[in-house]
Protein backbone atom coordinates (compact mmCIF):
# COMPACT_ATOMS: atom_id res chain seq x y z
CA UNK A 1 0.00 0.00 0.00
CA UNK A 2 1.30 3.75 -0.95
CA UNK A 3 0.93 5.87 1.85
CA UNK A 4 0.10 9.38 0.38
CA UNK A 5 1.71 12.20 1.54
CA UNK A 6 -1.72 13.78 3.45
CA UNK A 7 -1.98 10.61 5.59
CA UNK A 8 -1.54 10.67 9.25
CA UNK A 9 1.62 8.65 10.35
CA UNK A 10 2.59 7.16 13.26
CA UNK A 11 6.19 8.92 13.73
CA UNK A 12 4.34 12.58 12.93
CA UNK A 13 1.38 11.59 15.64
CA UNK A 14 1.75 14.66 18.08
CA UNK A 15 1.76 11.85 20.77
CA UNK A 16 0.11 10.80 24.38
CA UNK A 17 -0.68 13.29 27.16
CA UNK A 18 1.10 10.79 29.27
CA UNK A 19 4.40 9.92 27.66
CA UNK A 20 5.14 6.40 27.45
CA UNK A 21 7.58 4.08 25.96
CA UNK A 22 6.64 2.86 22.39
CA UNK A 23 6.50 -0.82 21.66
CA UNK A 24 8.81 -2.84 19.51
CA UNK A 25 5.69 -4.54 17.92
CA UNK A 26 2.97 -2.00 17.45
CA UNK A 27 3.01 1.70 16.13
CA UNK A 28 0.94 4.01 18.32
CA UNK A 29 -2.03 3.93 16.26
CA UNK A 30 -2.63 0.12 16.45
CA UNK A 31 -1.82 0.27 20.64
CA UNK A 32 -4.68 2.83 20.52
CA UNK A 33 -6.94 0.70 18.41
CA UNK A 34 -5.93 -2.50 20.75
CA UNK A 35 -6.67 -0.43 24.26
CA UNK A 36 -10.20 0.65 22.52
CA UNK A 37 -11.05 -2.92 21.80
CA UNK A 38 -9.81 -4.02 25.10
CA UNK A 39 -11.77 -1.09 26.94
CA UNK A 40 -15.04 -1.84 29.08
CA UNK A 41 -16.26 0.52 27.35
CA UNK A 42 -16.51 -1.12 24.05
CA UNK A 43 -17.51 -4.51 25.24
CA UNK A 44 -20.77 -3.41 27.22
CA UNK A 45 -22.00 -1.97 23.21
CA UNK A 46 -22.43 -5.90 23.04
CA UNK A 47 -26.00 -5.16 25.01
CA UNK A 48 -26.54 -1.94 23.36
CA UNK A 49 -29.15 -1.27 20.81
CA UNK A 50 -28.83 0.76 17.55
CA UNK A 51 -32.96 1.61 16.89
CA UNK A 52 -34.47 -1.65 18.78
CA UNK A 53 -34.28 -2.54 22.74
CA UNK A 54 -31.88 -5.75 23.22
CA UNK A 55 -34.87 -7.69 24.27
CA UNK A 56 -36.59 -7.67 20.98
CA UNK A 57 -34.38 -10.00 19.05
CA UNK A 58 -30.60 -11.33 18.87
CA UNK A 59 -30.68 -10.52 14.96
CA UNK A 60 -30.51 -7.03 15.08
CA UNK A 61 -27.87 -5.06 15.22
CA UNK A 62 -26.26 -3.73 18.52
CA UNK A 63 -23.63 -0.64 18.78
CA UNK A 64 -20.91 -3.13 19.12
CA UNK A 65 -21.95 -5.28 15.54
CA UNK A 66 -22.36 -1.29 14.06
CA UNK A 67 -18.88 -0.51 15.29
CA UNK A 68 -17.36 -3.77 13.37
CA UNK A 69 -19.22 -2.68 10.88
CA UNK A 70 -18.19 0.87 10.43
CA UNK A 71 -15.26 -0.31 11.11
CA UNK A 72 -14.36 -2.48 8.12
CA UNK A 73 -15.98 -0.09 5.87
CA UNK A 74 -13.42 2.43 7.17
CA UNK A 75 -10.34 0.35 6.37
CA UNK A 76 -11.80 -0.28 3.02
CA UNK A 77 -11.95 3.46 2.27
CA UNK A 78 -9.00 4.56 4.47
CA UNK A 79 -6.81 1.62 2.26
CA UNK A 80 -8.10 2.86 -1.31
CA UNK A 81 -7.06 6.40 -0.18
CA UNK A 82 -3.57 5.78 1.04
CA UNK A 83 -4.56 6.82 4.47
CA UNK A 84 -3.19 5.15 7.90
CA UNK A 85 -5.62 1.97 8.28
CA UNK A 86 -4.98 1.63 12.00
CA UNK A 87 -6.22 5.58 12.71
CA UNK A 88 -8.74 5.15 10.91
CA UNK A 89 -9.84 1.84 12.52
CA UNK A 90 -9.31 2.92 16.03
CA UNK A 91 -11.65 5.89 15.45
CA UNK A 92 -14.45 4.07 13.86
CA UNK A 93 -14.10 1.81 16.51
CA UNK A 94 -14.59 4.29 19.05
CA UNK A 95 -16.99 6.05 18.04
CA UNK A 96 -20.16 4.81 19.66
CA UNK A 97 -18.23 3.99 23.04
CA UNK A 98 -20.12 7.00 24.96
CA UNK A 99 -23.86 5.89 23.51
CA UNK A 100 -26.54 5.41 26.23
CA UNK A 101 -28.77 2.20 26.85
CA UNK A 102 -31.71 2.53 24.68
CA UNK A 103 -30.02 4.55 21.61
CA UNK A 104 -30.25 8.12 20.83
CA UNK A 105 -33.36 7.25 23.05
CA UNK A 106 -32.00 7.33 25.94
CA UNK A 107 -29.29 10.20 24.90
CA UNK A 108 -32.58 12.55 24.26
CA UNK A 109 -34.22 11.62 27.72
CA UNK A 110 -30.10 11.70 29.50
CA UNK A 111 -29.76 15.28 27.58
CA UNK A 112 -33.02 16.93 28.86
CA UNK A 113 -32.10 15.74 32.61
CA UNK A 114 -28.86 17.14 32.11
CA UNK A 115 -30.18 20.84 31.21
CA UNK A 116 -29.61 22.37 34.37
CA UNK A 117 -25.88 20.69 34.64
CA UNK A 118 -24.82 21.36 30.96
CA UNK A 119 -26.18 18.65 29.02
CA UNK A 120 -25.09 15.22 27.13
CA UNK A 121 -23.96 14.29 24.38
CA UNK A 122 -22.63 11.06 23.32
CA UNK A 123 -19.96 12.21 21.13
CA UNK A 124 -18.50 14.44 24.11
CA UNK A 125 -19.31 11.38 26.61
CA UNK A 126 -16.73 9.01 24.09
CA UNK A 127 -13.91 11.78 24.76
CA UNK A 128 -15.11 11.54 28.53
CA UNK A 129 -14.87 7.82 28.60
CA UNK A 130 -11.55 7.30 27.05
CA UNK A 131 -9.74 10.00 29.02
CA UNK A 132 -11.51 9.96 32.40
CA UNK A 133 -13.56 6.64 33.23
CA UNK A 134 -11.44 3.52 31.51
CA UNK A 135 -9.50 3.24 35.23
CA UNK A 136 -7.77 0.38 34.15
CA UNK A 137 -3.84 2.05 34.02
CA UNK A 138 -1.49 2.31 36.87
CA UNK A 139 -0.27 5.69 35.83
CA UNK A 140 -3.74 7.67 34.23
CA UNK A 141 -7.15 7.56 33.85
CA UNK A 142 -8.98 6.77 30.55
CA UNK A 143 -6.73 4.74 27.76
CA UNK A 144 -4.45 7.57 27.14
CA UNK A 145 -4.89 7.23 23.42
CA UNK A 146 -2.73 9.66 20.98
CA UNK A 147 -3.80 13.08 20.24
CA UNK A 148 -4.50 12.32 16.85
CA UNK A 149 -7.07 9.60 18.31
CA UNK A 150 -8.42 11.94 20.27
CA UNK A 151 -9.03 14.68 17.69
CA UNK A 152 -10.62 12.29 15.55
CA UNK A 153 -13.22 10.88 18.15
CA UNK A 154 -13.67 14.71 19.13
CA UNK A 155 -14.45 15.91 15.63
CA UNK A 156 -16.72 12.61 14.85
CA UNK A 157 -19.08 15.28 13.51
CA UNK A 158 -16.52 17.72 11.76
CA UNK A 159 -15.69 21.37 13.94
CA UNK A 160 -16.81 21.52 16.62
CA UNK A 161 -18.99 25.17 17.34
CA UNK A 162 -19.38 27.10 20.87
CA UNK A 163 -20.91 26.71 23.39
CA UNK A 164 -18.70 23.39 23.92
CA UNK A 165 -20.80 20.07 25.31
CA UNK A 166 -19.68 19.77 28.70
CA UNK A 167 -17.25 16.72 28.44
CA UNK A 168 -15.67 18.32 25.47
CA UNK A 169 -15.05 21.80 27.16
CA UNK A 170 -13.67 20.06 30.14
CA UNK A 171 -10.87 17.99 27.94
CA UNK A 172 -10.27 20.37 26.22
CA UNK A 173 -9.31 23.08 28.74
CA UNK A 174 -6.45 21.42 29.48
CA UNK A 175 -5.93 19.29 26.29
CA UNK A 176 -6.03 21.15 23.09
CA UNK A 177 -7.93 19.65 20.36
CA UNK A 178 -8.37 22.52 17.97
CA UNK A 179 -12.06 21.55 17.85
CA UNK A 180 -12.56 24.85 15.26
CA UNK A 181 -10.71 22.46 12.42
CA UNK A 182 -11.71 19.73 10.77
CA UNK A 183 -9.93 16.34 11.47
CA UNK A 184 -7.59 14.01 9.69
CA UNK A 185 -8.57 12.44 6.53
CA UNK A 186 -8.67 9.21 8.64
CA UNK A 187 -11.29 10.52 11.13
CA UNK A 188 -13.11 11.66 7.89
CA UNK A 189 -13.64 8.68 6.40
CA UNK A 190 -14.29 7.06 9.80
CA UNK A 191 -17.05 9.47 10.19
CA UNK A 192 -18.55 8.84 6.53
CA UNK A 193 -18.17 5.55 7.19
CA UNK A 194 -20.98 5.76 9.90
CA UNK A 195 -23.20 6.91 7.52
CA UNK A 196 -22.58 3.70 5.20
CA UNK A 197 -23.24 1.75 7.48
CA UNK A 198 -26.84 2.76 9.40
CA UNK A 199 -28.20 3.32 6.07
CA UNK A 200 -27.54 -0.23 4.89
CA UNK A 201 -28.43 -1.86 8.03
CA UNK A 202 -31.31 -0.19 9.30
CA UNK A 203 -32.63 -1.05 5.58
CA UNK A 204 -31.93 -4.55 6.27
CA UNK A 205 -33.44 -4.68 9.76
CA UNK A 206 -36.24 -2.59 9.21
CA UNK A 207 -37.30 -5.70 6.94
CA UNK A 208 -36.34 -7.90 9.66
CA UNK A 209 -38.99 -5.99 11.79
CA UNK A 210 -41.83 -5.82 9.19
CA UNK A 211 -41.74 -2.01 9.67
CA UNK A 212 -41.91 -1.48 5.90
CA UNK A 213 -41.75 -4.21 2.70
CA UNK A 214 -38.94 -4.92 -0.02
CA UNK A 215 -41.95 -3.63 -2.49
CA UNK A 216 -41.67 -0.39 -0.72
CA UNK A 217 -37.86 -0.03 -0.31
CA UNK A 218 -37.48 -0.74 -3.94
CA UNK A 219 -38.58 2.19 -4.82
CA UNK A 220 -36.01 4.31 -3.41
CA UNK A 221 -32.99 5.64 -4.99
CA UNK A 222 -30.40 3.34 -5.07
CA UNK A 223 -32.19 0.39 -3.54
CA UNK A 224 -34.15 0.52 -7.04
CA UNK A 225 -30.98 0.28 -9.19
CA UNK A 226 -29.40 -2.66 -7.00
CA UNK A 227 -32.77 -4.94 -7.56
CA UNK A 228 -33.11 -4.46 -10.80
CA UNK A 229 -29.71 -5.35 -11.41
CA UNK A 230 -30.00 -8.44 -9.08
CA UNK A 231 -33.53 -9.24 -11.15
CA UNK A 232 -31.02 -8.96 -14.65
CA UNK A 233 -28.43 -11.39 -13.08
CA UNK A 234 -30.50 -13.85 -11.43
CA UNK A 235 -33.93 -13.90 -12.30
CA UNK A 236 -36.32 -16.16 -10.01
CA UNK A 237 -33.76 -15.91 -7.17
CA UNK A 238 -35.04 -17.03 -3.63
CA UNK A 239 -36.47 -13.49 -1.73
CA UNK A 240 -34.20 -13.51 0.99
CA UNK A 241 -30.95 -14.05 -1.13
CA UNK A 242 -32.52 -11.49 -3.64
CA UNK A 243 -32.64 -9.44 -0.77
CA UNK A 244 -29.15 -9.45 0.53
CA UNK A 245 -27.96 -9.45 -3.01
CA UNK A 246 -29.40 -5.90 -3.29
CA UNK A 247 -28.81 -4.59 -0.12
CA UNK A 248 -25.00 -5.63 -0.61
CA UNK A 249 -24.85 -3.52 -3.78
CA UNK A 250 -26.44 -0.41 -1.82
CA UNK A 251 -23.23 -0.85 0.24
CA UNK A 252 -20.73 -1.05 -2.95
CA UNK A 253 -22.40 2.25 -4.48
CA UNK A 254 -22.30 3.76 -1.53
CA UNK A 255 -18.48 3.02 -0.74
CA UNK A 256 -17.13 3.09 -4.21
CA UNK A 257 -18.95 6.83 -4.37
CA UNK A 258 -17.18 8.15 -1.20
CA UNK A 259 -13.80 6.43 -2.56
CA UNK A 260 -14.34 8.04 -6.08
CA UNK A 261 -15.21 11.77 -4.35
CA UNK A 262 -12.85 11.54 -2.32
CA UNK A 263 -10.21 11.00 -4.23
CA UNK A 264 -11.31 13.59 -6.38
CA UNK A 265 -11.52 16.20 -3.65
CA UNK A 266 -8.38 15.40 -2.03
CA UNK A 267 -6.56 15.56 -5.11
CA UNK A 268 -7.76 19.61 -6.25
CA UNK A 269 -6.72 19.59 -2.13
CA UNK A 270 -3.09 19.99 -2.83
CA UNK A 271 -2.65 19.16 0.66
CA UNK A 272 0.95 17.80 0.94
CA UNK A 273 0.56 16.77 4.47
CA UNK A 274 -2.15 15.81 7.10
CA UNK A 275 -2.16 19.73 9.05
CA UNK A 276 -3.42 20.73 5.42
CA UNK A 277 -6.20 18.64 5.55
CA UNK A 278 -7.27 20.17 8.83
CA UNK A 279 -6.80 23.42 7.98
CA UNK A 280 -8.39 23.32 4.34
CA UNK A 281 -11.90 24.71 5.93
CA UNK A 282 -13.84 21.89 4.19
CA UNK A 283 -14.10 17.90 4.50
CA UNK A 284 -12.07 15.78 1.90
CA UNK A 285 -13.91 12.62 2.36
CA UNK A 286 -17.37 13.50 1.02
CA UNK A 287 -19.93 11.77 -1.20
CA UNK A 288 -20.76 13.06 -4.58
CA UNK A 289 -23.62 15.56 -4.23
CA UNK A 290 -25.89 13.17 -6.23
CA UNK A 291 -25.61 9.71 -3.90
CA UNK A 292 -26.02 12.48 -0.94
CA UNK A 293 -29.42 13.17 -2.57
CA UNK A 294 -30.15 9.57 -2.65
CA UNK A 295 -28.97 9.05 0.96
CA UNK A 296 -31.30 11.77 2.31
CA UNK A 297 -34.25 10.46 0.28
CA UNK A 298 -33.28 6.62 1.97
CA UNK A 299 -33.05 8.51 5.69
CA UNK A 300 -36.42 10.77 5.05
CA UNK A 301 -37.93 6.96 4.72
CA UNK A 302 -36.39 5.42 7.68
CA UNK A 303 -37.05 8.43 10.07
CA UNK A 304 -40.65 8.34 8.90
CA UNK A 305 -41.15 4.42 8.83
CA UNK A 306 -38.64 3.00 11.09
CA UNK A 307 -37.03 5.25 13.44
CA UNK A 308 -40.82 7.08 14.09
CA UNK A 309 -42.82 3.43 13.30
CA UNK A 310 -45.26 3.46 16.03
CA UNK A 311 -44.21 0.13 17.55
CA UNK A 312 -40.73 1.69 17.96
CA UNK A 313 -42.31 4.56 19.46
CA UNK A 314 -44.18 2.97 21.56
CA UNK A 315 -40.80 1.07 23.51
CA UNK A 316 -39.33 4.71 23.24
CA UNK A 317 -41.87 6.00 25.30
CA UNK A 318 -41.06 3.09 28.22
CA UNK A 319 -37.66 3.04 27.93
CA UNK A 320 -37.75 7.07 28.17
CA UNK A 321 -39.79 6.11 31.13
CA UNK A 322 -36.66 4.40 33.21
CA UNK A 323 -34.02 6.62 32.49
CA UNK A 324 -36.40 9.47 33.52
CA UNK A 325 -37.17 7.63 36.60
CA UNK A 326 -33.27 5.73 37.55
CA UNK A 327 -31.85 9.69 37.34
CA UNK A 328 -33.21 11.75 40.22
CA UNK A 329 -33.29 7.91 41.87
CA UNK A 330 -29.61 7.95 41.83
CA UNK A 331 -29.39 11.69 42.54
CA UNK A 332 -30.97 11.87 45.45
CA UNK A 333 -29.83 8.59 47.37
CA UNK A 334 -26.08 8.34 45.30
CA UNK A 335 -25.45 5.51 48.20
CA UNK A 336 -27.16 3.39 45.85
CA UNK A 337 -24.55 3.38 43.00
CA UNK A 338 -21.93 0.68 43.27
CA UNK A 339 -19.42 0.67 45.73
CA UNK A 340 -16.67 1.66 43.56
CA UNK A 341 -18.23 5.01 42.54
CA UNK A 342 -18.68 5.96 46.44
CA UNK A 343 -15.21 7.63 45.64
CA UNK A 344 -16.08 9.90 43.65
CA UNK A 345 -19.27 10.53 45.40
CA UNK A 346 -17.38 12.04 48.11
CA UNK A 347 -15.15 13.92 46.29
CA UNK A 348 -17.90 15.86 44.10
CA UNK A 349 -17.72 19.36 44.79
CA UNK A 350 -21.01 20.80 44.03
CA UNK A 351 -24.45 18.60 42.99
CA UNK A 352 -24.04 19.22 38.99
CA UNK A 353 -20.51 17.02 39.61
CA UNK A 354 -22.84 14.37 41.31
CA UNK A 355 -25.15 14.44 38.73
CA UNK A 356 -22.04 14.32 36.12
CA UNK A 357 -21.97 11.17 38.04
CA UNK A 358 -25.32 9.48 37.84
CA UNK A 359 -24.95 10.45 34.14
CA UNK A 360 -21.62 8.69 33.32
CA UNK A 361 -23.05 5.67 35.68
CA UNK A 362 -26.56 5.44 33.25
CA UNK A 363 -25.47 6.54 30.12
CA UNK A 364 -22.97 3.21 30.60
CA UNK A 365 -25.67 0.92 31.54
CA UNK A 366 -26.66 -1.86 28.95
CA UNK A 367 -30.16 -1.72 27.82
CA UNK A 368 -30.90 -4.95 30.00
CA UNK A 369 -29.03 -3.69 32.97
CA UNK A 370 -30.92 -0.14 32.99
CA UNK A 371 -34.43 -1.74 32.77
CA UNK A 372 -33.53 -4.64 35.17
CA UNK A 373 -31.66 -1.85 38.07
CA UNK A 374 -35.48 0.32 37.37
CA UNK A 375 -37.11 -2.80 37.91
CA UNK A 376 -34.88 -3.26 41.22
CA UNK A 377 -35.53 0.64 42.77
CA UNK A 378 -39.06 0.98 41.42
CA UNK A 379 -40.62 -2.23 41.13
CA UNK A 380 -42.35 -1.51 38.24
CA UNK A 381 -41.49 -3.45 34.49
CA UNK A 382 -41.40 -0.49 32.18
CA UNK A 383 -41.81 -2.63 29.28
CA UNK A 384 -44.99 -4.52 30.81
CA UNK A 385 -46.03 -1.85 33.22
CA UNK A 386 -46.75 -4.50 35.64
CA UNK A 387 -45.42 -4.18 39.49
Amino acid sequence: MTIAPYACTPAASRGRRHPEEESAFRSCFQRDRDRIIHASAFRRLKHKTQVFVEHEGDFYRTRLTHSIEVAQVARTISNALGLDLDLTEAVALAHDLGHTPFGHTGEDALDALMAPFGGFDHNAQTLRIVTRLERHYAEFDGLNLTWDTLEGIAKHNGPVAHPLPHALAEYNAEHDLELHTHASAEAQVAALSDDVAYNNHDLHDGLRAGLFTEAEIAELPLVRDAYAEVDRAYPGLDPYRRRHEALRRVFGYMVADLIDTSRARLAASGATGPQEIRDLGHPVIAFSDALWSDLKAIRGFLFARMYRAPSVMAQREKVTRAVNELFPIYLEHPDELPRRWQRDVEAAPDRAALARLVADYIAGMTDRFALQDHARLTGVDVLSDQT
